[in-house]
C-alpha cells in the first residue's frame, strides 16, 4: 500500500510516497536521475519526486500525473486506487482564486444599518502618508440588509423580518448567485437569526452558506464577517477542486492540510482553513524533523519558487488570530508564517537606476530564463551565472518533452544584454557575474529582513537558532542568509528539497474549537472557564473520526489574554492557578512589548481548545560509514563558482556519496536529486549518522 504526501506549490509540485512494494522501486530505479528512492527499514522505501505545478502540454493536473509516474502508470490507464493507502495534501488552489480575485459569486446578508461595516474596516492606514487610500476590493458582489437586532445581553429588540429575507434571496438566486455569508450582530452569542436566515437559503437551494457564528464564533463585526465571507467565496472553489482530485482516485482516502497545521478530511475541508496549506506543510515538516535532529528552537526558511515562507519555532507551534492575507481580513487560527515575494522565481529588474528583485514570479510558466519557455531573468538565473546551479545536476525536466537540462546559454546572453543596458543607463561597466551577485545579494537581504520580522522585531535573539532551510530554492542560499543573521548553524534535511510534501505524512489530525468570553480574569471565573472547555472539547470529538488509527490523543487548552482597555491579546496555557496564568502573559508581554503593566486587570477575550490525533509518521533510517574516518569521500568534478567577489575553484559533491562523520569545507557544492546545497567559504558541512546535512560557521 502507498501512502502519497503532497505539495502543490506555485512553480513545482512535490510528492513523498511510502512505498512497500519492490515491483514499483524497480520500475522507477530505472529513471534514478528523476526520483530520490531511500530504502526505510522493514522493506520499506520513501520516494520523493519533483514536476512542474503548470505543464499544459503534458498533463492537466500535477498531482495525479506524479501519481501516475510514481505508479508507472500510463494517461488513459486509470489509478489502481486499491494500492494506495492514504492522500495527505497541501494545496494554493484557495490562495490563488484570493490573489486573483477568482472565488465564487457571493452575496453578503448583514443587519440593517451594517450595509458598509466590511468594506469601511477599521480604518487602519498602513501608509500612513498616503493621501489616496485605496480600500482592498470587496468579495461579496451583493449585500442584503437583514432587519432584525439582539443587544449585547441576548433580548430581541427586532425579529427576523422572515418574509422580506425570502424575496430578497430568492432575487439573488435568480441571478446565478449560489454562495451567501450570513454576519448578524452579536451572533456569536446568541445564534438565533443566523439560523433563521440559514435555513431560508438552503430552502432557496444557495449551495454554500457560511454562518459566521460556526465560522468564526469571536467577537469584532468587521473580523468575523470577513472570515465568513472569505469562506462562502472560496469553499466551492475548494469543494470542486476536492471533487476532481477525488473523481481521479475514488474510494482513496483523501486529507487536506488546514492553515493551523492538523490535518482534516477531504469532505470537511473549508475555506477559511485553506489559505496557508501549503506553507503549513512546510512549518510542520521543519519542525518535526529538526526536533528529530535535536534542535528545539529554530526558525524555518522555505525558499520556493515563488515566494519564501519563514516562521519561529521555541517548543510549540505559533499561531495568530488576526490575520491579512491579499487584503482579506481573516480571524481563524493560522500559523505563524510570513512571507515574502522572493523564490527562485522572482523577476530580476533594472529600472534605469536600480536593481529589483521581485515581487513578480515567473511562475512554472514561462518560469526563470533557463527553463527554456522564454521567461524573464529571475533568482535561478543569477545562481545559474555564478555557477552555484549546474544544470547537468538539475532535473532534465524542461524543453517541450520534458527531457532537457537548463539552459545555461540563455542566461548568460540575458546577463550580458543586461550588463550592456545598465552600462547605457548609468555609465557603469560592471560584468555579468557581478550583476548576478547584486541580485541575489538584494534577495538575500529580502529574506533576512522576513526572518527579523519574526523573531528579532518580537525579542528572540536569532544567533541561538538553527536556521532549517528547506524548499527546492533554499540550500543556495542559506549559508548567506545566516551570515547576515548572525546565525551559526544551518539544517538541511536529506528531503528538504520536498520537505512541505513530508510535513504532510508527519502532520497529526487536529481541530480547534473557540469561544468569545469577555470577562476579567479571577478565581471566580476558572468554574466557567471549565465549563466552557468542557464544551468545546465535546464540540471538538464531534468532528474527530474516534475510529482513527492513532498512536495518542492530546487536549490543549488556552486562554487569550489582554490588559483591560487595550486590544493586543496573548495566549496563554490555560491552568486551575490564575497567579499561574498572569505570570505567563506578564513574561510573554515583557518578551513581545519590552513593558508589563501589573496595576491593569486582566481580561479574558475568548478561550480554545485543540484536540490532536497523533497519526503514524514515516521513520528515519540510520546509516553506516563504511569508508576509515580519515578518507573524504571524492568529488565528482571542480568547477568555477563566483563567490566573494571572484571566481573560485569548487569541488562539486554528490550527496548520496557522504557517509557519517564526513566534513565537507566551503566552498563546495553538494548535489542532491531535489535540490542544490552551496556550502560557502568559511562555513563547513558534515553528515550525521541519520543523513542529516549540518552546515556551520567554521
Amino acid at each position: 500500500m502507498l501512502k502519497i504526501f503532497v505539495d502543490r506549490g506555485g512553480t513545482f509540485t512535490d510528492i513523498v510516497a511510502v512505498v512497500n512494494d519492490s515491483k514499483i522501486i524497480n520500475k522507477l530505479s530505472r529513471k534514478a536521475e528523476q526520483f530520490l528512492i531511500v530504502p526505510l527499514p522493514n522493506e520499506q522505501w520513501i520516494i520523493v519526486y519533483k514536476l512542474l505545478s503548470e505543464n499544459p502540454e503534458r498533463y492537466q493536473d500535477a498531482v495525479i500525473q506524479g501519481i501516475r509516474d510514481i505508479l508507472g502508470i500510463s494517461d488513459n490507464q486509470p489509478i489502481p486506487t486499491e494500492k494506495i493507502e492514504v492522500v495527505k495534501m497541501g494545496t494554493t488552489v484557495a490562495t490563488n482564486a484570493l490573489l486573483e480575485r477568482k472565488g465564487d459569486r457571493t452575496v453578503l446578508l448583514i443587519t440593517k444599518g451594517f450595509k458598509d461595516a466590511l468594506r469601511i474596516g477599521y480604518q487602519n492606514r498602513p501608509n500612513i502618508f498616503a493621501r489616496q487610500i485605496i480600500l482592498p476590493s470587496m468579495l461579496y458582489e451583493s449585500v442584503i440588509e437583514v432587519e432584525e437586532r439582539y443587544d449585547t445581553n441576548g433580548n430581541e429588540l427586532i425579529p427576523v423580518n422572515l418574509e422580506q429575507v425570502r424575496e430578497d434571496l430568492q432575487t439573488i438566486y435568480n441571478q446565478g448567485i449560489r454562495s451567501c455569508a450570513i454576519v448578524l450582530m452579536h451572533s456569536y452569542r446568541y445564534p438565533k437569526h443566523e439560523n433563521q436566515v440559514a435555513q431560508i437559503a438552503q430552502e432557496i437551494g444557495f449551495t454554500q452558506i457560511s454562518i459566521s457564528h460556526l465560522v468564526s464564533p469571536l467577537m469584532k463585526l468587521v473580523s468575523r464577517g470577513d472570515t465568513t465571507v472569505v469562506d462562502a467565496y472560496l469553499s466551492p472553489i475548494l469543494r470542486r477542486y476536492v471533487d476532481q482530485v477525488s473523481a481521479q482516485l475514488p474510494n482513496t482516502r483523501l486529507m487536506f492540510m488546514k492553515s493551523d497545521g492538523g490535518l482534516i478530511d477531504a469532505h470537511k475541508f473549508q475555506g477559511k482553513d485553506s489559505i496557508l496549506s501549503g506553507p503549513a506543510g512546510g512549518i510542520v515538516g521543519a519542525v518535526q524533523t529538526s526536533l528529530r535532529a535535536g534542535f528545539k528552537q529554530i526558525i524555518t526558511f522555505d525558499m520556493g519558487g515563488t515566494s519564501t515562507d519563514v516562521a519561529h519555532f521555541k517548543g510549540e507551534y505559533e499561531r495568530q488570530l488576526d490575520n491579512e492575507i491579499a487584503g482579506a481580513r481573516m480571524r481563524v487560527p493560522v500559523l505563524s508564517i510570513h512571507t515574502v515575494a522572493a523564490g527562485g522565481g522572482s523577476i530580476l529588474c533594472f529600472d534605469g537606476a536600480s536593481f529589483k528583485v521581485g515581487p513578480n514570479s515567473a511562475g512554472a510558466n514561462p518560469g526563470p530564463a533557463c527553463y527554456r519557455r522564454g521567461g524573464p531573468l529571475t533568482v535561478t538565473d543569477a545562481n545559474v551565472m555564478l555557477g552555484k546551479i549546474r544544470p547537468q545536476y538539475f532535473p532534465h525536466i524542461f524543453g517541450k518533452d520534458g527531457n532537457l537540462p537548463l539552459d545555461k546559454e540563455i542566461v548568460n546572453q540575458k546577463f550580458i544584454e543586461l550588463s550592456q543596458e545598465i552600462y547605457q543607463a548609468t555609465d557603469n561597466q560592471n560584468s555579468p557575474e557581478i550583476i548576478a551577485a547584486g541580485f541575489i545579494k538584494i534577495a538575500v537581504e529580502n529574506m533576512a529582513n522576513a526572518i527579523k520580522k519574526i523573531s528579532l522585531q518580537r525579542g528572540y535573539d536569532v544567533t541561538h537558532y538553527a536556521l532549517c532551510t528547506f524548499g527546492g530554492a533554499g540550500g543556495q542560499v542559506a549559508c548567506l542568509i545566516a551570515d547576515t543573521l548572525g546565525i551559526k548553524t544551518v539544517f538541511l534535511h536529506p528531503y528538504a528539497g520536498g520537505l512541505s510534501a513530508y510535513g504532510m505524512g508527519l502532520a497529526d489530525i487536529r481541530v480547534i474549537k473557540e469561544s468569545a468570553i469577555e470577562k476579567p480574569l479571577n478565581q471566580d471565573l476558572i468554574t466557567d472557564l471549565q465549563e466552557v472547555i468542557n464544551k468545546l472539547k465535546n464540540q471538538a470529538r464531534n468532528e474527530l473520526d474516534l475510529d482513527e488509527s492513532i498512536k495518542g490523543e492530546k487536549v490543549v487548552p488556552k486562554v487569550s489574554l489582554k490588559y483591560q482597555g487595550t486590544n493586543s491579546t496573548l495566549l496563554v496555557d490555560f491552568a486551575d492557578n490564575v497567579a499561574i496564568m498572569q505570570q505567563k502573559f506578564e513574561e510573554e508581554h515583557q518578551l513581545r512589548y519590552g513593558f508589563i503593566q501589573s496595576q491593569k486587570m486582566l481580561i479574558v477575550e475568548s478561550v480554545s481548545v485543540e484536540i490532536i490525533q497523533m497519526m503514524e509518521t514515516p521513520e528515519e533510517p540510520l546509516m553506516t560509514r563504511i569508508r576509515p574516518l580519515n578518507e573524504l569521500p571524492n568529488p565528482i568534478e571542480t568547477v568555477q563558482v563566483f563567490t566573494e567577489n571572484k571566481w573560485q575553484d569548487t569541488p562539486i559533491y554528490q550527496r548520496e556519496d557522504l557517509q557519517p562523520q564526513d566534513i565537507i569545507k566551503g566552498p563546495a557544492i553538494i548535489v542532491e536529486k531535489i535540490s542544490t546545497i552551496m556550502v560557502e567559504p568559511n562555513w563547513k558541512a558534515r553528515l550525521t549518522d541519520y543523513n542529516h546535512l549540518i552546515v556551520e560557521r567554521d
